[in-house]
Formats: C-alpha cells, sequence, structure tokens
C-alpha cells in the first residue's frame, strides 16, 4: 500500500477553493484569468492554487500564445476514482461480512 503524501489528491482537494477550480475545470480547459474571474480570489491566488493541483497531478497544463491553459488531467482524476471505488468495495464487503454474521446469530 503506498505511503500518504502531502502532495497526493486527497490533500490537494481538502481546501475549497481548489474544489471549485476542479469543478470549474470539469467544465472545460481556463487560463487563469478566466478562472481568476469565475472565484473570488486574485490571479495570484489561483495561480498558487493550480500549482499544488498540478504538483498532485489532478491538472495539466500547456501553453497556448502568451497564457496557460489549464485541464483535469484524466490520469490524476482516474487515480482518485480508483481510490473511491476501492473504499466503497471495502465498505460493501464490511457491510456484507456484518449483516451475515448477524443472521447466523438468529435463533
Amino acid at each position: 500500500m503506498p505511503t500518504y503524501q502531502a502532495d497526493d489528491g486527497w490533500d490537494a482537494l481538502g481546501d475549497p477553493t481548489r474544489r471549485a477550480i476542479v469543478a470549474c475545470l470539469a467544465e472545460r480547459p481556463r487560463a487563469v484569468g478566466e478562472l481568476a474571474d469565475e472565484l473570488p480570489i486574485s490571479r495570484p491566488a489561483v495561480s498558487q492554487h493550480l500549482r499544488v493541483l498540478k504538483d498532485a497531478g489532478l491538472v495539466s497544463d500547456r501553453a497556448e500564445g502568451t497564457r496557460r491553459v489549464y485541464r483535469l488531467n484524466p490520469a490524476g482524476v482516474a487515480a482518485l476514482r480508483d481510490q473511491l471505488d476501492m473504499f466503497w468495495n471495502r465498505a460493501l464487503s464490511s457491510y456484507q461480512d456484518v449483516a451475515g454474521e448477524a443472521n447466523e446469530e438468529k435463533p
């Protein structure tokens, strides 16, 4: 099992502003200025949040002229989904085990 890393996707999504940025990028790719226009924070603050999301592997960027356009990184988002699926499957399995034990105990 991989060890906890401070720059993992879950840690990055712990901030509500970064979740808002991810929600915006889920609609379509955007530049920093476009994101800043939609959020109640400055362009430098958006850039800092994007850096955290990029370091966590959740967004990627590319140059388009003089600006950088950010988009969700499908591989990073898929990794989070895989982790959620694993948690969900474990929870269901545990529930089935407990439910099965409860049925066995009934006289």
